[in-house]
This record gives structure tokens, C-alpha cells and sequence, in this order.
């Protein structure tokens, strides 16, 4: 099978099931994003050597992949690819992982300045592209049916983002600037 197929050649997408739409729709943008969230947090894993928050990270990317393909499909079709649709579980993983890493954290009283140890810059840039995917997830679901529980997962997946940018900085000895 080749990469090209010439088929977008003219503005438009296939999305999963066959219909096709512009590239420049909600619905591309917001997978769009979610696919450079996933390729950052590849990038993220170059920079860090810890096995735990590599662990975890890949298992994000396994999800995100599941994101990108139900954002891929249209509503009027339900999701038949990937591992499966986003639900509460996953959100609550997240929200243990930030629980468990940011335990040994000192507590912020103001706002830092991204940046530390290159696994903590690329995290911190990660973040900002997880909340760039999050916006345009808001601006699909105004126009189109968008399962919710994506939004819960990405507004937790930035948190985390920042918690373990916070602790790899932590544990390299980097002071974090504040602002």
C-alpha cells in the first residue's frame, strides 16, 4: 500500500466509515491536535529516563490514539476502531496518576514559568498543546455531537502533564522560576 492516494488532493478527508469532509473542519482540527499531542508526548519520551512516566506516558498514547479515531469517526457512526471509546475510567487513571505524583510536590503559591530539565520543557510544551487540543474539541462539540468524557480527559491529561514536569524538575534538583 502506498502513503499517498492522491485522495485529499482537492481539501478534503476521509474520515473512518467513508464520508468525506474538508480539511479545514472542526472535526479535522480536533483530531488534528490530538495527533500532535500524541507525536509531542513521543518526543517527551526521548528526553526522560524514567521507566514509571515512560509507562504512563505510552499508555496515554494508546489512548489518544482511541481519541484521534473516535474524533475520526462521525457521530452517525459508531467508533469500530482502536481499543475503545474514552470513558470515566480513563479520566479517573489520570486523576490517580496526578494524585500519586504530586503528592511529594511542593505545594504551589504562584505561577511558575515553564521550563527546567528538557523532559520537563517538553512536558511543559505538551501541556500547552493538550490544552490547544482540548479548545478545539470545545469548538467541534458546538457544532457536532462529541463524546464529553474527551473533554474531562484532556482537561486532566494537561494537569498531569504539568504535575510530572513539576516532579522530573523536582527530581533533577532544578528550581522551578516563579513568575
Amino acid at each position: 500500500m502506498k502513503i499517498y492516494t492522491k485522495t485529499g488532493d482537492r481539501g478534503e478527508t476521509g474520515l473512518l466509515g467513508g464520508s468525506r469532509i474538508g480539511k479545514d473542519s472542526p472535526r479535522v482540527d480536533a483530531y488534528g491536535e490530538i495527533d500532535e499531542l500524541n507525536s509531542s508526548l513521543g518526543v517527551v519520551l526521548n528526553a526522560i529516563q524514567n521507566a514509571e512516566i515512560s509507562a504512563l506516558l505510552k499508555k496515554i498514547q494508546e489512548e489518544l490514539f482511541g481519541i484521534g479515531a473516535e474524533l475520526a469517526t462521525p457521530p452517525e457512526k459508531p467508533i469500530e476502531h482502536g481499543k475503545s471509546k474514552i470513558e470515566e475510567e480513563n479520566v479517573k487513571s489520570l486523576e490517580e496518576a496526578i494524585d500519586r505524583h504530586e503528592k511529594d510536590l511542593t505545594p504551589l503559591k504562584r505561577f511558575i514559568l515553564p521550563g527546567g530539565t528538557e523532559g520537563a520543557s517538553r512536558l511543559h510544551l505538551a501541556r500547552s498543546i493538550c490544552r490547544r487540543a482540548e479548545r478545539s474539541v470545545v469548538a467541534l462539540l458546538r457544532e457536532e455531537e462529541v463524546n464529553l468524557v474527551i473533554l474531562k480527559y484532556l482537561n486532566r491529561l494537561s494537569d498531569l502533564l504539568f504535575v510530572l514536569a513539576r516532579a522530573i524538575n523536582q527530581k533533577a534538583g532544578e528550581v522551578e522560576e516563579v513568575w
